[in-house]
């Protein structure tokens, strides 16, 4: 599973795989990048961590949904 960092930049927001330098996506607003999310990981398996503006992780995503350890007993 791939794993992704939804963050604030200075001009806006962007969607990077941990330990890659270059933005897969970029968007003005998070809003706009958070709902591009669900088509560019269409065939992917990946978990997305959603920072909030100060960096701090807000939420994390696993994409798809049936892919979510926490669903699975154990």
């Amino acid at each position: 599973m791939d794993n992704y960092h939804l963050s604030p930049t200075s001009d806006g927001w962007e969607l990077k795989k941990a330990g890659v330098d270059r933005a897969s996506k970029r968007a003005a607003t998070k809003q706009e990048l958070v709902s591009m999310l669900p088509d560019f990981f269409e065939g992917k398996t990946a978990s997305v961590k959603i920072h909030k503006a100060d960096g701090t992780i807000e939420e994390e995503r696993t994409y798809p949904r049936s892919a979510d350890p926490r669903r699975t007993k154990g």
